[in-house]
């Protein structure tokens, strides 16, 4: 079991503790990983949540055009071997 004493910190309006290198690994943390924080008889509890792949209906209902440049692959010419 890795263990480490570490200073909570002022980040914004929130409070920040930074995970160390061995924390992260042994509990196999990733940057950019979503995690669920929760609470239990005044204990934090810190768990990561699985990735869970998009459906392809799931990924259109998020695209956004306007945040992705307002284009909508419009060509007038065939790009490679399709044929319409």
């Amino acid at each position: 079991m890795t263990e480490v004493e570490l200073d909570i910190k002022q980040w914004g309006n929130n409070l920040g503790v930074r995970l160390p290198a061995a924390i992260a690994r042994e509990s196999h943390l990733k940057a950019h990983q979503r995690v669920r924080i929760s609470v239990l008889n005044g204990e934090i509890i810190i768990r990561p949540i699985a990735a869970t792949a998009l459906t392809l209906e799931q990924r259109l209902a998020l695209f956004n055009p306007a945040e992705h440049g307002c284009e909508v692959m419009v060509a007038s010419q065939t790009l490679g071997a399709e044929n319409w």
